[in-house]
């Protein structure tokens, strides 16, 4: 069943990409993100209460755990929102995914998960796949984004092995209500420490539709995530839902109107081939 959750995980996760990408249109990154860290969170443990209610006793270390997984999510929030505000998702995405590859290296050093040859392989496309389809468009004045963009890479697979360590010996829905709550504290103190709660009269109706939008999307791609992560290995959970980069890339293509190159299709498909390897190789 993990794998079935990793890959529902995926769909939503691809869509919460192309909604966040419109609701941060011309908006503050920090605040959508704030906002929609509002939804999650009401989401969030709505669907606890609903379909699993149960809080296990939990020690000092697991919630050490949590909050640290809580703190470099939302750090990576800040990154992504704000990268995919000065770029295409089909750049930032496939930047984000070598979070993959970050995390395969440390699962292996701090989980012991084994690194393959089928996984270095799988590395070796993903890295090229991301150097393929990078490139900068005519409409961007200065690649900022990237930076951005490796660093949401970098607290993503943080996020993913803290995450791993924080629910393996409690309720995956709880500990993902709880981390949701520390995320939420965290965006909400930056936003009130810079004052960009002030930007607020830049945030549309649209925007709003789309920032829920994502918010609800988010919190429906974690429950499955969370579950699986709890199940499976997270050198495999997180490749599989890392597909989500094939839905984001689709849906932005067909209703943002992104384009990619021919070198983009290339390095598009090799990331999916370097995926697929993972998978294939512990299914």
């Amino acid at each position: 069943m993990w794998i079935l959750f990793s890959i529902l995980a995926a769909i939503f996760s691809g869509l919460t990409t192309v909604f966040a990408k419109v609701g941060v249109s011309r908006a503050n990154s920090t605040l959508v993100t704030g906002l929609r860290t509002i939804v999650i969170t009401i989401f969030s443990t709505i669907l606890f209460f609903i379909f699993d209610n149960k809080i296990d006793k939990f020690d000092l270390k697991i919630l050490i755990f949590i909050i640290l997984s809580g703190i470099t999510t939302a750090l990576l929030w800040m990154c992504y929102f704000k990268a995919l505000s000065l770029s295409d998702v089909s750049k930032v995405t496939p930047i984000d995914k070598l979070s993959i590859v970050i995390t395969l290296i440390l699962s292996h050093f701090v989980l012991n998960e084994k690194i393959t040859i089928i996984k270095i392989i799988s590395m070796l496309f993903m890295i090229i796949g991301t150097f393929l389809m990078v490139g900068k468009t005519k409409k961007e004045k200065h690649n900022n984004w990237l930076i951005y963009a490796f660093l949401t890479a970098i607290f993503t697979s943080l996020a993913t092995i803290l995450g791993k360590i924080g629910i393996e010996n409690t309720n995956p829905n709880f500990a993902t209500m709880l981390r949701t709550i520390v995320i939420l504290i965290i965006i909400w103190v930056v936003i009130l420490i810079k004052k960009e709660y002030k930007d607020k009269k830049k945030i549309t109706k649209k925007n709003m539709i789309f920032i829920a939008l994502s918010g609800i999307s988010t919190a429906i791609s974690w429950l499955f995530y969370f579950k699986a992560l709890k199940e499976g290995e997270a050198s495999v959970v997180f490749p599989i839902e890392k597909l989500s980069a094939a839905v984001a890339i689709l849906i932005s293509i067909m209703f943002l109107k992104e384009k990619l190159n021919k070198k983009g299709v290339i390095g598009f498909i090799m990331i999916i081939i370097g995926t697929m390897l993972l998978i294939f190789e512990n299914v």
